[in-house]
């Protein structure tokens, strides 16, 4: 069973209805014995940083994360990814779960061509860190192939743990691992085909 966190941040319908049509077993959840129970956990996100990370301290279900992802699989998406960082700079600075190194600063500040405009919203290649395409979250997946992206901000400083990059007049961190903890600064529920492929495998991991 996949656990989906519930603690107040984005719409989780189509998230759980990707999965189910993948035919496997979801539970959308806050509580700590089904995330125990649960055999892979996802966390997803939308919106803002300090706003996300103070409902999910407001869980109670902080230390439990930190306690399953020792044993069991866990997948951040996009905000849900960010939080699993050090700490973000999104509008002050703010602390994250810690459980991959690096931080989220803000895309702007970043961008080579000035003219991109942020939010940075629509597909984009995957293009897979040398030596990284067999990772498992890569099972079903080619690359190159597209991914959805919209967010403001981007995970940095975090080049040992980056899975792949999508090119966006700088290389923007797409998906990270360190360990059991995976995280997708894109939607795979929002990627068709090549999202529900990443799914899949996560859920074989």
């Amino acid at each position: 069973m996949i656990a989906i966190i519930d603690y107040g941040v984005g719409n989780l319908f189509s998230l759980a209805s990707s999965l189910e049509s993948l035919g496997l077993e979801t539970k959308v959840t806050r509580d700590a014995a089904a995330i125990r129970a649960a055999d892979h956990i996802i966390l997803p996100g939308v919106g803002a940083f300090a706003d996300a990370i103070a409902k999910l301290e407001a869980t109670g279900l902080v230390p439990v994360i930190k306690q399953e992802v020792e044993h069991k699989p866990l997948l951040g998406i996009c905000l849900g990814m960010q939080l699993l960082f050090e700490k973000s700079y999104e509008y002050g600075e703010h602390t994250g779960l810690g459980l991959i190194p690096g931080e989220v600063c803000p895309l702007a500040d970043d961008l080579k061509d000035p003219s991109l405009k942020v939010p940075h919203i629509g597909w984009n290649r995957l293009d897979i860190v040398p030596g990284r395409e067999n990772d498992p979250l890569f099972k079903y997946t080619k690359p190159g192939e597209y991914v959805y992206y919209v967010h403001s901000f981007y995970a940095k400083n975090c080049a040992a743990n980056t899975l792949a990059a999508s090119e966006y007049s700088i290389p923007v961190t797409g998906a990270v691992k360190n360990g059991l903890v995976y995280g997708t600064q894109f939607h795979p529920e929002k990627s068709g085909d090549t999202g529900l492929c990443m799914l899949r495998a996560f859920a074989e991991l």
